[in-house]
């Protein structure tokens, strides 16, 4: 299969590429820059923006598969800037690769979101059922989804991956809390019931798989653990795993201060299940927070 993928040399994009390299396929990854990349016989990295129109659009008519990752870093401290650059950074980017493929052409298009789709439920049990939210992130994910389904009226499959926050080795949220919690700095946040929901690395690599295999399967999947925890379970399975200690609570203003607006996807949280998946009889391999922890922790 040849597939088209943005996104490709980030934290998750470097571990599904891997895989989908063994797995025999040829990859196309758009790059801002070829500058140290290296072309292979299953690799084409493709110069490119996909905020901006461009020759890179042209690769999309000979691909089979559209694995779209691309996006700006929820993860900092927001200001007007940072929104508009997470913003631009996922709208735009669909949009101009929606608007690369062909008419009446099999192929499909998998679009990722974010479970900040649904916004704050507090202790409910949240499925792909739910309807968006209306805070900036559920706005943006709204949004975001809305182009992609725009491949429809193509002929396209589209499926949308809403992911949990995901655990792995070499980056997202634990590059920052692992040192935090080592220098005795963790903690629950606040009163630590809110919920956390997350997905291990490797078994969201293997949902795309599962996703992108399964020709009849379209529209939004929950790709989160079966079983979300609260902050304070989290933070506990994070300190045994590292072997320190984490008792005290983190106020929920010293977060503000830190971390501005996104704070609240800390302080609120989400408990979201991947009904979907769970319905067709997808098993993850990593469901337990301790062990998903203890994997990531072995590797630093």
């Amino acid at each position: 299969m040849n597939i088209f993928v943005t996104g490709g040399t980030g934290f998750i994009g470097k571990r599904l590429t891997k895989v989908l390299i063994g797995e025999g396929h040829k990859l196309y990854i758009l790059s801002r820059s070829k500058a140290g990349k290296t072309d292979t016989d299953q690799i084409t990295y493709i110069e490119g923006n996909p905020i901006i129109s461009g020759d890179w659009q042209n690769y999309i008519k000979e691909c089979d598969a559209i694995v779209n990752l691309v996006g700006e870093t929820i993860g900092q401290r927001w200001n007007d800037e940072v929104k508009k650059r997470i913003r631009e950074s996922r709208v735009n980017s669909t949009r101009n690769i929606v608007s690369a493929i062909p008419e009446n052409k099999k192929i499909t298009l998998m679009s990722t979101s974010a479970v900040g789709y649904y916004g704050f439920h507090g202790d409910e049990l949240i499925d792909e059922t739910f309807p968006p939210g209306d805070d900036f992130l559920a706005n943006v994910a709204k949004d975001w989804e809305a182009e992609a389904l725009k491949a429809k009226e193509k002929n396209a499959r589209v499926v949308i991956t809403r992911f949990g926050l995901v655990l792995g080795e070499n980056g997202g949220i634990l590059e920052k809390l692992i040192p935090l919690f080592r220098s005795f700095l963790g903690g629950p946040i606040g009163s630590g019931k809110q919920w956390f929901s997350w997905v291990y690395i490797d078994d969201l690599v293997k949902a795309y798989l599962f996703l992108l295999k399964s020709q009849d399967l379209e529209g939004p999947f929950n790709i989160t653990s079966p079983q979300p925890v609260r902050n304070k379970d989290f933070t506990k399975a994070l300190a045994n795993a590292l072997n320190v200690f984490a008792f005290f609570p983190i106020p929920p203003f010293a977060v503000k201060l830190v971390m501005g607006d996104f704070a609240d996807y800390s302080i609120k949280g989400q408990r979201v299940i991947p009904k979907r998946l769970s319905e067709l009889g997808f098993k993850f391999d990593t469901p337990d927070i301790f062990d998903a922890l203890k994997k990531v922790v072995a590797t630093k």
